[in-house]
């Protein structure tokens, strides 16, 4: 059964622990999930229905209270479809569209010095989402294992581009924060 990267996000994070929709949204928030994944907080509950709909995740005893208040357990189809496609996102890479290389491939359209103050800004604030990600990865410490993956894979391509940018704009890159 395969997954959008939505859906295994979140049915991954209540393989991790049972949790409620709010506690969903706290620990997307603090691990910074949305800076590589599309989950708005609208559509966590969305995500919920949907894995419940499916038999990924139960509520074990519904109680009175507000939906909101309803925990999500994974079942173990849950775990087996949220192991399956974690390894199959992990064994195969797939091609990213990027945003980047569409701006790349026109770059007819831009002056040299155009696309120079471009590489420029864009470098400016690769740094500084590299000092974002650094400080969100410090202030959770110690961090679980996905998490502290996640944290590092993110700030090896935030590096890697960084490096680029630096080599096209003619700026040292020494690795440093």
């Amino acid at each position: 059964m395969e997954l959008t990267p939505a859906e295994l996000t979140v049915l991954g994070l209540i393989v991790e622990r049972p949790q409620h929709g709010y506690d969903l949204e706290q620990v997307i928030e603090r691990r910074g999930v949305r800076q590589w994944t599309d989950i708005g907080f609208s559509s966590i509950y969305y995500l919920l229905t949907k894995l419940e709909k499916r038999g990924l995740v139960h509520v074990p005893e519904v109680p009175a209270a507000a939906k909101s208040r309803r925990v999500f357990h994974a079942t173990p189809a849950g775990r087996e479809a949220a192991r399956l496609n974690a390894l199959a996102l992990v064994e195969e890479p797939r091609p990213v569209a990027h945003p980047l290389l569409v701006g790349i491939a026109n770059l007819w359209l831009l002056s040299e010095q155009e696309y120079t103050q471009a590489l420029e800004t864009r470098l400016a604030r690769v740094e500084e989402r590299i000092a974002t990600v650094q400080e969100a990865q410090r202030g959770q410490a110690p961090l679980p294992p996905p998490a502290r993956e996640v944290f590092s894979y993110s700030l090896s391509l935030l590096e890697a581009e960084r490096s680029w940018l630096a080599s096209r704009v003619q700026v040292p890159d020494d690795g440093q924060d």
